[in-house]
């Protein structure tokens, strides 16, 4: 048995992010004597085996992800500068990289957002190659994801978003007792997720006299800003911000069809959640992942990024035949076993494995 393994990830804001880490320590968790998590979060737990590494308050809970990074950096040299472990990092990955080849720890790196932001010039590109080279491990979780590192002769390992198959069923009020077309979206309310774009296609299709309500799950900095948006198209009765809410994916089954409208991501949770529930799929192709869950449209629609238009066409013709998305979404049960919980934690535990040997 492995005897330490120290999990990085400063920030925990309940997203898929955090919904894969955590199914990934369950899952390991009888192959180590103990894990550690450290995090500026807050965050209690009774297990005998996983211990998290935190502040003893909340002050930072809700302070930025470099503070909260900084804090992790202290807490990181305070309990293990002069000891041999492997960090597996989920967040800040730069710092984890650095402080590895400080203390002489080993490191995998899980990248989670599509490196095209970060990459978008040569000087970019020549730092990020220059810094991630010096990891130990980099693990992807989509195949555009590794192409994308192929290209600046990185290299990586896949594995798949870790996804359970138990299903639950929670209601939302702004659905309860409404026949009209009742369309989700769940995300951070940030520029990356997009949600200004779903919201300019539902004044489209508002003006097609579609019957709808939508219901955005997730909290973040442009909350304000959204609401004033939705206010100012006259949707305040068609849309509502619900906040965050916990196990969002209990929510989808209240739905007709879910909508992401990224501008980026890694290999997105909520689009195999939502095949998990038979829901039907509208997404933006962004970089990466949608089109990988999708099968290039085969199991669900695809848009543009950004293209309101486009996706308001989409919503207008499932309005009005929906036969053919919920045949995709049937379909897409079939291709849940890439994302097993048993299989996709195996191969972490492999590579974790080979590193601790290097010690």
């Amino acid at each position: 048995m492995i005897k330490k393994i120290i999990f990085y990830i400063p920030s925990v804001e309940g997203g898929g992010v955090e919904k894969n880490l955590f199914l990934l320590i369950k899952y390991l968790s009888k192959d180590f004597k103990k894990i550690y998590i450290i995090t500026a979060n807050k965050i209690i737990n009774n297990s005998k085996k996983i211990k998290f590494i935190c502040p003893g308050t909340n002050y930072w809970n809700d302070k930025s992800r470099l503070l909260k990074n900084i804090i992790c950096i202290y807490l990181l040299i305070k309990n293990f500068w002069s000891t041999k472990v492997v960090i597996v990092s989920f967040q800040s990955n730069l710092t984890s990289i650095l402080l590895s080849k400080i203390f002489n720890f080993r490191v995998l790196i899980r990248l989670n957002t599509s490196v095209k932001k970060y990459i978008d010039n040569t000087l970019k590109k020549i730092i990020f190659k220059f810094f991630y080279s010096l990891s130990d491990v980099i693990i992807v979780n989509s195949k555009s994801f590794q192409n994308e590192l192929n290209k600046i002769n990185l290299k990586s390992y896949l594995i798949y978003n870790l996804n359970i198959y138990g299903k639950k069923r929670k209601s939302l009020n702004f659905f309860k007792n409404f026949k009209g077309l009742k369309i989700l979206n769940i995300g951070r309310l940030v520029e990356q997720k997009d949600q200004l774009t779903l919201i300019k296609s539902l004044e489209i299709l508002k003006k097609k006299k579609i019957n709808f309500r939508c219901c955005i799950i997730g909290r973040g900095l442009l909350e304000k800003f959204l609401k004033t948006e939705i206010v100012k198209l006259n949707l305040n009765k068609n849309i509502k911000l619900v906040g965050f809410k916990n196990k969002a994916e209990h929510y989808l089954p209240e739905s007709d069809i879910f909508v992401l409208s990224s501008k980026f991501e890694g290999l997105p949770n909520v689009l195999i959640e939502s095949q998990k529930y038979g829901i039907p799929i509208i997404s933006s192709n962004c970089p990466t992942g949608p089109n990988e869950i999708l099968m290039n449209g085969k199991l669900g629609e695809l848009f543009p990024v950004g293209n309101y238009h486009n996706l308001a066409n989409k919503l207008f013709k499932f309005s009005k035949n929906k036969k053919n998305l919920k045949i995709k979404s049937i379909d897409a049960k079939r291709y849940l076993k890439r994302f097993d919980p048993k299989i996709n934690s195996k191969k972490y535990f492999n590579l974790i494995f080979k590193e601790y040997e290097k010690l």
